[in-house]
């Protein structure tokens, strides 16, 4: 007997059609793209640059928030915070038209328990993504490791009939990327391809500046910046303010510790690239041939 809730039942056994596809669709340009980050923010920081090139290709996006985000604020309580980090995810998502969703899982308390990884089940099945884009589980942060965990547990169990019986399984697992991160133990991140985004920055940023309660107050309280924010109506100081706050993340730092990959993508333009992101494929999931990446990924 699953242990999936009933509200969690009824959201998504809404679509009954029975998923055909045996292998994720890697080449179509209406494929869909998951990302799975563990609080609002998470996918736009990582990965979110791509997810606009995929945007603009034709790819559905729907980004999925596995934590409600609550307790990220050094003011606000968890109920109004809760409200305000998921319209200010709905709002980032809509510019690339994309889905927003959340478990709604308490910020801090998010467990690889059972009853989580058949919501998570529960969800992905209804989205038939050709495509997930998550975190690897060695991070400093326990709902992102927690958020992986669930990733991987799930996978498999996609096709599994009697999990989650309600609703129909999936007759493939879809290809897993994990989005670069700079931890090194147990094993550091080896990225199968990287990406520039130099040319989607600006639409990079204008989705994380949506997820004001975060990079304007709470970044901005933890890295003691809190002082240098411009106020609401100075938008373009907004804008480079928030471009110093990137900057002191690991993203940045992709570019040139992965000049080589850029370079042999990219030839010689490849040693202009001053951001990009990076993707691992995962085991969990579709084992994609070198050629079917580079499909994917063709033209980025």
């Amino acid at each position: 007997m699953s242990l999936i809730d009933k509200k969690w039942m009824i959201e998504f056994s809404k679509t009954k059609e029975k998923r055909l596809k045996t292998r994720p669709d890697l080449e179509s340009k209406n494929k869909t793209i998951m990302l799975i980050g563990a609080h609002p923010d998470d996918s736009e920081f990582r990965a979110c640059g791509t997810a606009i090139k995929m945007h603009d290709d034709g790819a559905r996006i729907v980004i999925v928030t596995i934590s409600d985000g609550s307790a990220g604020h050094y003011r606000m309580d968890r109920k109004d915070l809760a409200a305000r980090r998921r319209a200010e995810a709905m709002d980032a998502a809509s510019l690339v038209d994309g889905k927003s969703i959340s478990l709604g899982i308490a910020d801090g308390e998010v467990e690889p328990s059972l009853a989580n990884r058949d919501k998570l089940i529960a969800l992905i099945r209804s989205e038939a993504p050709d495509v997930i884009i998550t975190n690897r589980a060695n991070d400093y942060h326990p709902d992102h490791r927690y958020t992986a965990q669930l990733v991987q547990d799930a996978s498999y169990m996609l096709m599994v009939p009697n999990v989650c019986p309600g609703i129909p399984p999936l007759r493939y697992v879809p290809l897993i990327l994990y989005w670069g991160d700079q931890f090194k133990r147990p094993v550091e991140f080896s990225p199968d391809v990287v990406i520039s985004i130099d040319d989607v920055l600006e639409r990079k940023l204008d989705m994380l500046s949506r997820h004001e309660s975060q990079v304007f107050e709470w970044l901005a309280w933890v890295d003691n910046m809190l002082d240098s924010v411009p106020p609401s109506d100075d938008k373009d100081g907004r804008m480079a303010f928030l471009m110093r706050l990137y900057q002191r993340r690991p993203n940045h730092l992709f570019s040139e510790r992965f000049r080589p990959m850029l370079l042999a993508r990219y030839g010689e333009n490849g040693r202009s690239v001053v951001e990009a992101e990076a993707f691992e494929m995962s085991e969990y999931g579709y084992q994609a041939t070198e050629e079917e990446l580079g499909k994917l990924f063709m033209g980025y």
